[in-house]
């Protein structure tokens, strides 16, 4: 038997804000920007009203409501979140668009989504139009700027009839929170697309209960998460961190991602937690930190691919007093092992243990298969690639894994990407791992070329640090008594820079053979 209103008991993304709002409105809740260019802030009063105003303007002025799917493309800025928590509590699905991609190459992902309204800021204006059809779209709207509770209507005809703007009269407020009573916390909360090292993009969908869940910590904490975040609110780690604080009734600040800017936020909002990727790290240590008050920081977290145990340690030296953590996932499956501060330099190269409620195991050819009420519900509207994905409920990482006697996690390569030369299998990352201390190495990546004689022939594409001087004789040559010798590589291709997704820097490995190839880099 169960009394009262059972909306209350759903895992509802817009409740959060919702309930931190009741509880503590002064309280930040969202801050945008940079030391030079100041930050723009929101305190959860601000975000759910906000909220609130852009949903009813949205329903009520558009038709938007459960299920829709509205594509946004737009930079990271202070007035996307409210957008963000606005559709949640419409039940709308968001799904982001990569705002670095030009209108046709947003509008292959954009077709994909089959959506019901696009939404821009005022930098992608100027293609909305294109990307709108090329989508199948006949109406785009300018995302709110400065008060987001402005109304949207159309304009009046002329060229930019399927332009929605602001009205001149802001919409009052609410009087009641906007929800949508029929949302449930399995209905779709965003689509992100992801492609990897890739082509095809894949439109992954996450429903309310599981982004709940992924961002949840735990009930009792010393103080609210304040994080500062290198990710672009199109990516999905920008909206995981954010629910992460925003659960704790805490602070999520973005910023771009270089070292300067990282640091200066961290010391501007009293950050307690920074998440890099190893690159970003890189370039931190590398950093006279002394010119910030780092004081506050308690938490550093790095993942994606495994950490260099040379970069921990410098960083356990830099934040003697901070845990360090590591963390493997992925948009289908968020959270799939964890290694804590305890173990960073104990394990070096492992990425932990199963995460908590997660359960991880290797398939019969060493492909890392994780279960968990993270996954993701599948892949929008490709149920071929989503059955692939899946084996009994369990999800195919599409990384080869090994275990350690203590039952730690490790990444050896990708199962996609291990390269077959003269019949003997070579893990990409086992020779990159070794060679990127070579000296003179500033990045490196290890690719296979087509070779009739021996399949793949291994290809070291070398960025080298400034003023050196990089060879294949003496890659080769820092391989004796490290790597096994089919495992060197048999060319070199040096290169200003390696092409990497944009929101996570994984090197795009098809694309830099293409680029190797048709650039004739390679040489022995």
């Amino acid at each position: 038997m169960t009394t009262g209103d059972s909306s209350g008991r759903k895992l509802l993304i817009g409740d959060i804000i919702r309930r931190a709002a009741e509880a503590e409105p002064l309280a930040p809740a969202a801050c945008v920007g940079s030391q030079t260019s100041g930050y723009a802030e929101l305190n959860y009063a601000r975000l759910e009203r906000d909220a609130n105003r852009l949903a009813l303007a949205l329903r009520e002025r558009l038709g938007i409501g459960l299920g829709d799917r509205i594509l946004g493309w737009a930079d990271t800025s202070i007035e996307v979140l409210p957008l963000f928590v606005a559709l949640a509590k419409l039940g709308a699905v968001f799904a982001p668009l990569n705002a670095r991609f030009g209108p046709e190459e947003a509008g292959e992902v954009a077709r994909l989504a089959r959506g019901t309204l696009l939404i821009v800021d005022s930098d992608h204006a100027a293609g909305a139009e294109r990307l709108a059809k090329a989508a199948g779209l006949d109406r785009w709207a300018l995302l709110p700027v400065g008060d987001a509770g402005r109304a949207i209507a159309p304009r009046d005809a002329g060229a930019d009839a399927n332009r929605l703007v602001l009205d001149a009269e802001a919409l009052p407020d609410p009087p009641t929170a906007i929800e949508e009573p029929n949302l449930e916390e399995s209905d779709p909360h965003v689509i992100f697309f992801t492609s990897g090292s890739t082509g095809r993009p894949k439109g992954v969908v996450l429903s309310h209960r599981t982004n709940w869940l992924r961002g949840f910590q735990g009930v009792f904490r010393n103080e609210p998460e304040r994080t500062v975040c290198m990710f672009p609110l199109f990516h999905m780690a920008a909206f995981t961190l954010a629910i992460a604080a925003w659960q704790t009734r805490g602070e999520i600040t973005y910023t771009d991602s270089s070292a300067e800017a990282l640091l200066a936020a961290c010391e501007s909002r009293r950050a307690n937690r920074l998440y890099g990727l190893p690159l970003v790290w890189k370039r931190i240590v590398e950093t006279d930190t002394s010119r910030w008050d780092l004081s506050s920081l308690v938490q550093l977290d790095s993942g994606t691919s495994a950490t260099p145990i040379e970069l921990l340690r410098d960083m356990k030296a830099l934040f003697p007093k901070a845990n360090v953590r590591i963390y493997y996932g992925s948009t289908e499956v968020g959270s799939a092992t964890v290694l804590a501060d305890a173990d960073v330099l104990r394990k070096p190269g492992s990425v932990g243990i199963a995460a908590v409620n997660a359960d991880v195991r290797l398939a019969e050819d060493g492909e890392i298969c994780v279960r968990s009420p993270y996954l993701m519900d599948g892949y929008f509207d490709d149920p071929e690639t989503t059955a692939a994905s899946f084996e009994q409920g369990w999800f195919r990482m599409g990384d080869i894994g090994a275990l350690d006697d203590d039952g730690y996690f490790s990444i050896v390569g990708r199962k996609k990407e291990i390269l077959r030369t003269g019949g003997e299998s070579v893990s990409p990352n086992e020779v990159e791992a070794v060679l990127r201390n070579a000296p003179g190495v500033g990045e490196i990546a290890i690719v296979g070329l087509p070779d009739s004689d021996w399949g793949d022939v291994l290809c070291a594409a070398v960025v080298p640090k400034v003023g050196a001087t990089v060879t294949l004789a003496q890659l080769q040559a820092y391989c004796d008594g490290r790597l096994a010798g089919f495992k060197k590589p048999r060319r070199i291709a040096l290169m200003e820079s390696l092409p990497r997704t944009s929101a996570t820097s994984q090197v795009q490995r098809m694309m830099l053979v293409e680029e190797i190839m048709t650039g004739g880099l390679a040489s022995e």
